[in-house]
């Protein structure tokens, strides 16, 4: 239920900001990064928790149409393992940790004063991301609101918490993470849209049907092309450019993929979901990559 490989996605974008913090400021605090680490992850389980508790009625249609791997929930709860109620048990006790979290990094760490508003901010984007009465997933924002928080939150969050200060170049840095994240959350959308659709569930591709849909998958692909490339060449691009071959390469297969309608194949769905976490996963090590050695 906790579905821990896609943990990823937020923890490596964290470890590239305390990395950049490193890099500009020459200085590490390791128990900011231990506790701060600590609270990204508990504002994940508390997301994922209230996705299996308040998406139960979708994701039990999803799976009796035999939804992919990368959408319908764990089918934890939906298969009886647990009860319901673990759930958002388990949601509000994460949301109290990461509360602690915050409170601790802030006053006793003394890590600045925007630690806890940007905490508030990841929480209430995360924490409501599933939940009444916001519920960003199906009010047609939850996607760029994912983008948003797994793209410059937590890389600007684990910076500023190591140097009490923000940098210009995190916002280069996250577009490109925040687009492909983006993407990610879009295309996981597909195999789910009956469900969705008939559980009343509006995301952006319920509201927009799936070729619109997949032209704004096509067109975040080819910002990120543009964008990456800038971002790069602003710090460290020699460096790193190389490496990022192989990825930007994963996100040309992806465009192609799409503009062949294989979207409409739910076994090469399933592998063009796989293909968008590794992009992402990849453009983050790239930075990471990119800071380290650059």
């Amino acid at each position: 239920m906790s579905r821990p490989p896609f943990h990823i996605v937020g923890i490596l974008p964290f470890v590239l900001g305390t990395l950049f913090a490193w890099e500009t400021s020459g200085t590490l605090n390791w128990p900011v990064f231990i506790l701060g680490l600590a609270a990204v992850v508990l504002i994940m389980l508390a997301t994922y928790y209230n996705g299996e508790y308040y998406d139960i009625e979708e994701d039990r249609i999803a799976a009796k149409s035999g939804s992919s791997a990368f959408s319908g929930g764990s089918r934890v709860i939906v298969s009886g393992a647990l009860p319901r109620r673990y759930a958002i048990t388990g949601a509000y006790i994460s949301l109290a940790l990461a509360v602690a979290a915050g409170l601790v990094l802030q006053f006793y760490y003394r890590t600045g004063i925007w630690t806890i508003p940007l905490g508030v901010i990841g929480l209430f984007f995360g924490f409501f991301y599933s939940k009444p009465p916001f519920r960003w997933v199906e009010r047609g924002i939850g996607e760029i609101l994912i983008g948003f928080s797994y793209g410059w939150l937590p890389v600007a969050v684990a910076f500023y918490m190591q140097t009490q200060r923000f940098d210009p170049f995190l916002v280069w840095m996250s577009i490109p993470i925040g687009l492909t994240i983006f993407n990610v959350i879009l295309l996981n959308e597909f195999p789910d849209y009956e469900a969705d659709r008939k559980a009343g569930k509006k995301n952006l591709v319920v509201r927009l049907g799936k070729q619109r849909g997949i032209l704004i998958y096509i067109s975040a692909q080819i910002l990120t092309w543009i964008m990456f490339p800038v971002s790069m060449s602003i710090r460290f691009m020699m460096v790193s450019s190389i490496v990022a071959v192989p990825f930007l390469i994963v996100s040309l297969i992806l465009v192609i993929m799409a503009l062949m309608k294989k979207y409409m194949v739910p076994q090469s769905l399933t592998f063009m979901c796989g293909l968008g976490i590794l992009l992402n996963t990849g453009i983050s090590l790239i930075y990471v990559f990119g800071v380290v050695y650059g």
